[in-house]
């Protein structure tokens, strides 16, 4: 009976998985910007907390070379005396989950084009309930895509367009 598998014991096992994966889905969420650290955090600390927000996927990690790269590039402003606040870290944020699929000059041009027509907070709250709001409806918790917000832009479906890339990747 060596090298055959029992077809009941693999779909129990896919079953479990989804599961433990759509489990994953229905508890993750990303802090509101308002609860986003805004007592100055060094480089270091500030990888570590956007590490630790999208370790619950699986998939996504920055270092802080990377993060000194997207200072270099203009997508988030220099840090204040060496110390990154809820801005900055809104910024890493959405550049670490967006970067999966978007080459960072495009993100560049989705972050100017989200500046003329929101606050970095409104903006950044809307990221992140668009991406919880795909992500539970990609992992079958959901059997329609909410929409979120009153009002519809282009931006708005640019970035939902780019959360979707990204939910299938985590997928």
């Amino acid at each position: 009976m060596t090298g055959i598998q029992n077809p009941f014991i693999i779909v129990n096992m896919e079953q479990m998985m989804q599961r433990s994966m759509a489990d994953t889905m229905q508890a993750f969420s990303l802090p509101r910007y308002e609860q986003l650290p805004n007592m100055g955090l060094y480089l270091e600390q500030t990888v570590k907390f956007v590490n630790q927000l999208f370790a619950p996927l699986g998939c996504v990690e920055i270092t802080g070379s990377m993060v000194r790269n997207y200072v270099k590039m203009g997508l988030i402003e220099n840090p204040v005396k060496k110390q990154y606040y809820a801005q900055h870290i809104a910024y890493v944020t959405a550049v670490t989950l967006l970067k999966q699929v978007i080459p960072l000059d495009q993100i560049h041009i989705l972050f100017k084009r989200q500046k003329q027509v929101y606050p970095v907070q409104v903006a950044y709250d809307y990221f992140c309930m668009e991406l919880e709001n795909v992500l539970r409806y990609r992992f079958g918790l959901k059997d329609v895509i909410d929409d979120i917000g009153e009002t519809s832009t282009i931006e708005k479906e640019m970035l939902r367009s780019a959360i979707t890339a990204v939910s299938h990747t985590i997928f």
